[in-house]
Parts: structure tokens; sequence; C-alpha cells
């Protein structure tokens, strides 16, 4: 519960669809970066040094005796890549956080990051589902900490709550994303150019953007406080999201808000917001995906179109043609695939946005993709595009966290498929596990292996390695792997491990890689 007062944030809703001080060393002033638009722009470089850091969550964790308050831990990397020395780590005891860890908050159950101001830094957004306020329980909250030269400071920060409508079980924060989805001002779209963020509840989907402290009286929508950056301005009032599914049984059974991702399906200065759900209660588990394009004005964002499968949704041009395309990871009961499918769909090159007729259906049993589909494999929770290999067409991992490995269930496994310049292909399509060769630690019993995977290019040297988490690792403890990139892709050779306790942080029963941005 958040026992203080902060800056009180005002939110935007549409659609009816879905530690410490930073120890890295001082960066020169950042270039100031026009906001976020397509898939490509990873929003998480804290420190501005232009290389991609690492933000992830533990939600599980006890601190302060409080078992699932949950941490963040943010790594920044440098010329060798990622670092476990180079870190923060933060959670709701650390000083200037607002409220505290309490038992069920689930602080750092997502994670996301953009330039909420425009000062040549990212921000980090990490959200608390689990949180109470007053009376309503799990009514969900977030906070945002600031960019800086020298990274993420705990004290640094601001407070988010959907303050219009607390509800019971609402869990805001359940899902984060941050992008530049409209603009502040209509009229003078470029006037405050800085990345939105999109937050999900269980039922709704909530959009904020940062305005300077003047500003708020302008728009006749105030904020009730403005910190010394600003406040986050209230720009549409709220409605609830429906389900979009062609299954009308499955639909009144209800529907819920999992995933988001951004890229620029269509041409224009927008980025564009894709949503993935599932239906829930009796006859449940389809998944669904909304797409909702950007727009200088919020109330101008409309759909994009309403795609089969979900909840998973990720974005790259993975048929290199310059525009963004959407892969969406088709993992609930009612996939229509055995063990799930990964469904790829390719934007038409006009302000139309994406085809709505299905390019690509990747399964394990697709030609070439090594294994075989079973009930509960998951092959799709999580999705991530970057270029592996260097040859400048984006990639695809997909984690499988239930995977089986041999007679071990739910061990979990990833697979990376190669892009090509008619889209992904299986040519050189590669699969992971822990009992790979090279890869550390051995198969076991709900490692839950690639719940979280990550395609970062952390030294930036233009080749993006894999993290792979395994939140079940030692009974919910939670492990990180890290494989590197070469000129032939994603290799075991030299790969490595690290969990919170290896960056000073909380160990036991953590699911340290629960949650991790790109």
């Amino acid at each position: 519960m958040r026992h203080s007062t902060f800056t009180a944030l005002a939110a935007t809703a549409l659609l009816t669809v879905a530690g410490a001080a930073a120890t890295a060393p001082a960066a020169e002033a950042a270039p100031v970066p026009f906001p976020s638009i397509g898939w490509q722009q990873r929003n998480c470089d804290f420190n501005g040094d232009g290389r991609d850091d690492v933000l992830v969550g533990a939600p599980g964790a006890t601190v302060g005796g409080a078992k699932g308050a949950g941490y963040v831990t943010v790594q920044y990397s440098s010329a060798g890549g990622i670092s476990t020395t180079k870190r923060t780590v933060i959670h709701q005891n650390s000083t200037g956080v607002p409220g505290g860890a309490e038992a069920g908050d689930g602080f750092g159950w997502a994670v996301a990051s953009g330039d909420l101001d425009n000062d040549g830094y990212d921000d980090a957004i990490v959200g608390i589902p689990g949180e109470d306020l007053g009376a309503f329980k799990d009514a969900g909250g977030a906070t945002i900490f600031w960019g800086s030269p020298t990274g993420l400071h705990s004290a640094e920060n601001m407070w988010m709550e959907d303050h219009e409508q607390a509800r019971t079980g609402a869990k805001f924060g359940r899902n984060i994303e941050a992008a530049r989805f409209f603009a502040l001002l209509s009229d003078d779209p470029d006037a405050y150019p800085r990345d939105s963020i999109a937050i999900l509840e269980n039922d709704a989907l909530l959009l904020y953007i940062l305005g300077p402290g003047d500003l708020a009286a302008t728009t006749g929508k105030s904020a009730q406080s403005a910190g010394k950056r600003g406040s986050l301005i209230l720009a549409k009032e709220r409605t609830v999201i429906r389900p979009q599914t062609k299954d009308a049984t499955a639909a009144a059974s209800g529907y819920g808000l999992r995933t988001l991702s951004h890229g620029n399906f269509n041409e224009d200065s927008w980025a564009d917001l894709a949503i993935g759900g599932i239906t829930t209660g009796d006859g449940g588990g389809a998944g669904g995906t909304d797409v909702l394009h950007g727009s200088a004005n919020i109330d101008d964002m409309s759909s994009g179109g309403v795609f089969d499968g979900g909840p998973t949704v990720t974005a790259g041009d993975f048929n290199h043609d310059g525009q963004d395309d959407l892969a969406i990871g088709d993992t609930g009961t009612g996939a229509a695939s055995t063990g799930g499918a990964v469904d790829i769909y390719l934007a038409k090159g006009d302000l139309s946005g994406l085809d709505p007729v299905r390019a690509q259906h990747w399964t394990q049993n697709s030609t070439g993709v090594p294994g075989g589909g079973e009930s509960g494999d998951q092959w799709g929770a999580d999705l991530s595009a970057g270029d592996t290999n260097g040859d400048g067409l984006p990639d695809l991992a997909i984690g499988a966290p239930g995977e089986d490995v041999g007679s071990v269930s739910n061990a979990g496994a990833v697979w990376v498929l190669r892009g090509a310049p008619g889209g992904l292909t299986a040519t050189g399509a590669r699969s992971f596990d822990q009992n790979s060769a090279y890869v550390p630690g051995g198969a076991e019993t709900s490692d839950r292996w690639g719940g979280q995977v990550r395609l970062t290019d952390a030294n930036n040297d233009g080749l993006f390695g894999l993290l792979a988490a395994a939140p079940g690792e030692n009974t919910n403890d939670g492990v990180m792997w890290v494989l590197p990139a070469t000129s032939s892709g994603i290799t075991a050779k030299g790969s490595w491990t690290y969990d919170g306790g290896t960056l000073g942080a909380w160990r036991t029963d953590t699911m340290y890689g629960a949650a991790m941005d790109e």
C-alpha cells in the first residue's frame, strides 16, 4: 500500500477492444533524440552511453520480510557487454521510492522504458500490480525512475496509479509499453516531443504523457500537482476495453489484457500499439490481438485491425521492406496449434497498416524447425526481435517455457528463427535448452527456461545476443542466461549465467527474470 503522498497522476484511456544509486560512470551529455516510433528503437539506455542496458524484474522476492514484494535490477552495459558489477537494485524499501515493500505487491511484475521527458536518457517504468490502494486490494500502481548520466536512482521517481477509478483486482501495471503514440499538443505535435506510456489493467488500457507544469492548466485537464519534470496530463476519459474475438462463446466468459508492444505498422510519424489478450473463465483460453494506430491527437487514434492469436506480441521488420510487421505468439489453451504457434502479419506499405491475412504460421512442426509440438509447450510464450548475425535482417527469438526436455517436464527451451528478404525462414533455425552443449546447468522440472527472452545489443557491435530467463530455476529463485552472438548467429559457446544474488540482491524464491525490458 502507498503510505505517503506523492505526485498525483492523471490517466488517459481509450479504445473499446485490450536501491541504491547507480555505480555506472558518468557519461557525456546524451543527444536529445526524437521519440520512439519503430520497433528498432529499444528505449533502454538509462545512462545515455549509446548501449542497451538491461532491466529485469524479480516480483517474487521477499523484501524486508514481505514475501512477494519484489525488486528490479538495472545493469549498465559497456564495450564488454552486459555487466554484473555496474548495476542498481531498486525496491519499495529503497530510499525515496513511494510506498513500502509489502507482501504480494509484485514490484517488477512488468517493466518498460522510454524517454518520457526527452532529455536523451531513457526512463524506466516498473509495474506493481499487487499494490493495495486503501481498501482496494490489488488495485495496482507503477513508478517511473528517471534516467541520468549516472543511470537510474531510486529517489528520482514519480508515482502512477489509476486514481480516477481505483478498483479491487484491477492490477494496474500488469504490462507496460512506452513510445510516441500521440502528442502532448495535437495542434503543435513537435513542440514537446516525448514518449508516452501505455499501461494495462486486467480489462483496460490507459495512456499517459508527461507535460511541463506550465501546460497543466492550458489542457483543461490538469493533474493535481506537478513534479519537477511536470505532470502526467489527462487527455481523454476512461472507457473499458471490451473483448474482441470471433468466438462468441469464449467472449461471453470474459477477456483479459496481457501484453503490449509497439511498432510503426503504417507509414506515419506515430508509434502503433499492439495489445495481446486472452479469453478467461469458462470456455476461455483463446488469444486475440488488437492494433491501435497512433496519431497526433489522442482522440484520432484508430483501430489497426483485430487478429487471431495471443496473448504474446512483438514487432519487427521481418520481410525487410522498411516497415514494421507483427508477430503473435498463440499459446493459450485454446491455441489453434498443439503446443503453440507464432503468426506473422506483414505491413502493406501504406497508411492502412497490417495486412489482415496471415503471411506465415510457424510451429515446432514446421519444416526445418527443430523439435515437435506437444500440448503445454507454450511455444511463443515470449518473443523478441533483433539481428543476431549482422546481416541487417531481424531474427526472432521464441521462448517455450513449457517444453519438456527429454523426460523432464516444463524444463523450457528457446528457438531462434532467422530473418530473410521475404520473411522469417527455418534455414539456420536453432534451438537451445539447458541440456545443450556449452549451456550452463541442466534441465530440471519446472525451470521454465525461456519464460522471458530478449535479443539485445549490449556492446553496440550490431550483433544481438540472447538473454534467456528461467524464472522457475531452483524452485522459483530465477536465473538468467547470456548466449553470445556471432556472424553466424546465436551460439551457446561462451554462454554464462547470473541471478539476483550475483548483483547483490536477494536470490531465494525471487522469480528473477519473470520480466525483462526490451
